[in-house]
């Protein structure tokens, strides 16, 4: 089936993917919106926003415009902005351009600010 010339394709806009607190991942993935892990991953995640609920946990390489943290990252940060919310532990070599930590987030690792 083709379509008429008149109507032109446009990309579906980016959603949001939400993985469950009973998944459990390892591999790689990667998402134009945003993705939201209550659930486990080990590997490399990359997406426009990411925000790790309380019982998330990521164990690789995370890469994303802007990523919120309530739940554990182990290993390595890229982004823009990075919030680490209260409950966050991360043990992590984190580059942002933005950063806020709020009172009581557990910080380990390296933090370096890159210009954009």
């Amino acid at each position: 089936m083709t379509l008429p010339a008149e109507s032109p394709r446009t990309a579906a806009p980016a959603g949001r993917s939400v993985i469950s607190q009973d998944v459990r991942i390892k591999g790689d993935i990667g998402s134009e919106g945003t993705v939201e892990l209550m659930g486990q991953i080990e590997g490399k995640i990359t997406a426009r926003t990411l925000v790790i609920g309380a019982d998330g946990f990521v164990k690789g390489t995370v890469m994303a415009e802007t990523v919120e943290v309530r739940g554990r990252v182990e290993g390595k940060i890229s982004c823009v902005n990075l919030t680490l919310r209260a409950a966050a532990q991360i043990t992590a070599d984190s580059n942002y351009t933005t950063l806020a930590i709020e009172s009581g987030a557990t910080v380990e690792g390296r933090f370096t600010r890159t210009t954009s």
